[in-house]
């Protein structure tokens, strides 16, 4: 059960700062802002960098999938979701990203053999179904303007964060979840650093108030730190794929986010969303019969 509410909790965070990033948008670049965001989190993070005495040495694979996992899930899906929301609108982003948990199972299948079973497939449909519905509340008659690019980029950025799940579950096998936070936020902030200092050259710091600040600490914390922090932990645990149902609670936050902070309006469709994506997240998370003799077997031979 707590590796199910880690799971959530980093989905929740997630799907708020997604929400609230808007604003930093507004002032900050896009590059500045990921450079900022990955160099105080660096700061942050720099005492869970050494290796724990119960931690083998990273041989050259877990380098590789520590890059692929920050370039993949940190760097790449950072920019894909920020230009593509500037290309798309908001319905069709929504669509676009309730593809997170059917593209998280496929991967799954693909590349690390989970089996995906009835009832898994039954609870990524509901997941989707929900942040589907709930997108299609929004739609407005701008809505139907979407370039290319932007389907492309934000399609990317579902992808991006399909990949972060999977190869972070192969990551927490040999490594504790606070030192894969910190080893894929420095790769973070190398990889951004080039196109920082770029974007800086010619910014006015001193435009920036104070509440913008306050709110960039906030968000680099959540965004680089609690987030992957809280996801590695529930992931350690839990199959990938079943992990991926986990993904419908970054949308349903950022609509909460819209809707007690920016004024949109709850309907009964929101419910009605909201309803199938609780749904999904207990029919994949609910003990199955099967496990539950397993369990009862486990207890009378203990006995």
């Amino acid at each position: 059960m707590l590796a199910y509410l880690c799971l959530a909790s980093a989905m929740m965070i997630v799907g708020a700062y997604v929400g609230f990033s808007k604003l930093l948008v507004a002032v900050l670049p896009v590059f500045l802002l990921a450079w900022l965001r990955f160099g105080i989190a660096a700061v942050a993070m720099a005492h869970w960098l050494p290796r724990g005495a119960d931690e083998p040495p990273l041989d050259g694979r877990s380098r590789g999938l520590l890059f692929l996992e920050s370039f993949l899930g940190n760097f790449l899906f950072s920019i894909c979701m920020l230009f593509g929301m500037r290309e798309a609108t908001a319905i069709s982003a929504g669509v676009i990203m309730a593809g997170i948990p059917a593209a998280v199972a496929l991967l799954s299948w693909l590349f690390l053999r989970e089996t995906l079973s009835r009832r898994m497939l039954a609870a990524i449909a509901l997941a989707v179904a929900g942040i589907v519905v709930l997108a299609f509340t929004r739609a407005g008659p701008d809505d139907a303007h979407t370039s290319a690019l932007g389907m492309v980029l934000l399609v990317g950025a579902v992808f991006c964060e399909a990949s972060y799940v999977v190869i972070g579950k192969r990551l927490t096998g040999n490594l504790s979840p606070r030192r894969i936070s910190a080893l894929i936020n420095l790769w973070g902030l190398i990889l951004v650093t080039p196109f920082g200092l770029w974007a800086a050259w010619s910014f006015d710091f001193g435009a920036v108030s104070g509440n913008i600040w306050l709110g960039l600490v906030l968000y680099a914390l959540a965004a680089s730190m609690w987030t992957v922090w809280l996801w590695m932990t529930g992931l350690k645990r839990i199959p990938a794929a079943k992990a991926g149902v986990f993904t419908v609670f970054l949308p349903l936050t950022s609509a909460i986010v819209g809707i007690v902070f920016l004024g949109e309006r709850f309907t009964t469709v929101h419910l009605i969303a909201f309803g199938c994506a609780i749904a999904g997240v207990l029919l994949a998370t609910w003990p199955s019969r099967t496990a539950a003799s397993v369990a009862d077997s486990a207890t009378a031979l203990r006995k």
